[in-house]
């Protein structure tokens, strides 16, 4: 009888499982930032712009940040080069984080939240954008105005969602 009720309490907990990893609610990464005041971190850890310097995007060279360079802004963790670059940013973060938390700049356009990877990023009037992959960025960059016009207008319904 217990070995029957095992049984089915496991069965039971491998389609809830299931369900959960259908949907994409376990392990998403989506789901670390949504506890992070809509600034994208992965699963793994509470780190921004997967560990690189967000200043020295603009300096046209990114660099990894280093642990002990590191600040806590909007729920996230930032790290940074070295401590001038971290001043940099405490100075005003909103200058130098990435433009729609770091999501995707071309799936924030389409009205949609996708990772964004500071591999694929772009520099535009003082701005830092993140793009999914390297497609995505070549089609972000061929109408990259409309697409920045588009975002900024969907942002705020997106993070509020």
């Amino acid at each position: 009888m217990e070995s029957n009720r095992a049984s089915y309490i496991h069965a039971m907990m491998k389609r809830i499982l299931a369900a959960l990893f259908g949907a994409g609610l376990l392990l998403s990464p989506l789901a670390a930032a949504a506890d992070t005041n809509h600034v994208y971190t992965n699963w793994r850890d509470n780190i921004a712009a997967d560990g690189y310097d967000v200043v020295s995007f603009f300096s046209g060279k990114p660099q990894q940040g280093k642990l002990e360079f590191s600040t806590r802004y909007e729920g996230a963790d930032w790290y940074f080069f070295n401590q001038a670059n971290k001043d940099l940013f405490l100075t005003n973060p909103d200058l130098f984080a990435p433009q729609y938390g770091g999501y995707c700049a071309w799936a924030v356009a389409k009205g949609k939240l996708a990772p964004g990877s500071p591999d694929y990023w772009h520099v535009e009037d003082g701005r830092l954008y993140f793009n999914y992959n390297a497609r995505i960025k070549r089609r972000w960059q061929k109408r990259r105005a409309k697409f920045i016009q588009s975002a900024d207008e969907r942002w705020p319904s997106l993070k509020a969602n």
